[in-house]
């Protein structure tokens, strides 16, 4: 299938206060995660891709308008809610420090699948709706523009961390072990076979090599979803 390349959102006002912005209204990029947003958008810069999804929040539409202004090719954002932040419910506006001592917040770190946010949405469920609306567009991609597409979606923290954590087969119990920082590009390939993760929690390096290349061969459906026993000889290398 298609390849998506999960971009968390810019650091926010609310981040650099310690406060957890959840979906209140007004959230946005501070100086610091305007230049990150731009910065993602560099990077991608040479990757065409067939289309950019946004949470439909504040915080990732400017993330996404940064990547659309470094595309060559006339894109428009298309927004998900699927991919939207967790509901934290009465949790969300409320400094770190003071989460930091309620009970659930030790569940949240430590077992996650049995945390549910007062007057939200479970942790569960946030990962379940997530993972479904990336692989739904993932295929969608895939049906309009091929298996060698490359598209993004822009999202927050503890989405990306979720998509990921299905990626990889890891219990929901584990995926706070993974971390997505601000801006930060993490890539998943999904194939009929098994998904492979390709790259988490990057800040820099050229992703040129996740482009199509014009006139190569396709490569056949097992050599598309077999892994590479011994570990391949990378991107560089024709298939």
């Amino acid at each position: 299938m298609a390849t998506v390349i999960l971009v968390r959102h810019g650091r926010t006002t609310a981040n650099a206060a310690g406060t957890l912005a959840g979906r209140l209204p007004g959230v946005k990029l501070d100086e610091t995660g305007v230049a990150q947003a731009a910065r993602a958008g560099e990077r991608l810069a040479g990757v065409p891709l067939a289309t950019v999804v946004s949470s439909p929040l504040e915080r990732c539409r400017q993330t996404a308008r940064a990547i659309l202004q470094a595309q060559a090719g006339p894109l428009e954002i298309a927004t998900d809610r699927g991919i939207t932040e967790c509901d934290y419910g009465e949790w969300q506006g409320r400094p770190l420090r003071e989460l930091a001592k309620e009970k659930l917040w030790a569940t949240v770190q430590a077992q996650p699948s049995a945390a549910a946010f007062p007057g939200g949405e479970s942790m569960a469920a946030m990962q379940a709706r997530a993972v479904a609306a990336v692989r739904r567009r993932d295929a969608a991609v895939e049906a309009q523009h091929g298996a060698d597409a490359v598209w993004v979606a822009v999202s927050h923290g503890d989405i990306i961390k979720s998509v990921l954590a299905d990626a990889l087969g890891m219990h929901l119990d584990l995926f706070q072990r993974l971390n997505v920082d601000p801006a930060s590009i993490s890539v998943i390939r999904y194939t009929a076979t098994r998904p492979f993760v390709v790259s988490t929690n990057t800040h820099a390096g050229d992703l040129s090599w996740l482009a199509p290349k014009p006139g190569r061969k396709r490569r056949t459906t097992r050599a598309r979803t077999d892994a590479a026993v011994g570990g391949g000889a990378g991107p560089s290398a024709t298939a």
